[in-house]
């Protein structure tokens, strides 16, 4: 195992985000339809927070929606703003960042994704499951 890889070799580049003015019916089509679990919030080129499908699921019932279901009731949606719902105060890694120090990050900490930023502009995102995919490669 390559112990000074960096965390670009395994970020997910192609990155799906949120304005900061969408809205969560919103955020919710895109983690259902993408089958992912994090979005970065941006406010023009600079993120500003991140939004989880677990974010979601505690102020809606919306796991409880058949996955094929198109609709939902979105009056819980309407109470809330992206802005209110995401986590604000986020850590974030360059893309030179060792995967050994962002292992190290996500192994303390109670989130399960990092946005990458390069001179405050988001250039990828890393999950755990990044992590555990490049570990499986590895054996």
């Amino acid at each position: 195992m390559k112990k000074r890889t960096p965390i670009s070799a395994i970020m997910t580049r192609d990155v799906i985000t949120l304005n900061h003015k969408d809205d969560l019916e919103t955020a919710e089509h895109l983690f259902k339809t993408k089958h992912i679990r994090h979005i970065p919030v941006v406010d023009g080129a600079m993120i500003i927070g991140m939004l989880s499908y677990t974010d979601l699921l505690r102020i809606s019932f919306a796991d409880a929606i058949d996955e094929d279901e198109d609709t939902v009731d979105t009056v819980v949606y309407n109470m809330f703003t992206i802005e209110q719902v995401m986590a604000k105060n986020l850590i974030s890694v360059t893309s030179t960042t060792t995967i050994k120090e962002v292992a190290q990050i996500l192994s303390k900490k109670e989130f399960h994704a990092i946005p990458v930023v390069d001179d405050n502009k988001l250039v990828g995102i890393v999950t755990t499951t990044d992590l555990i995919n490049f570990l499986l490669e590895q054996f």
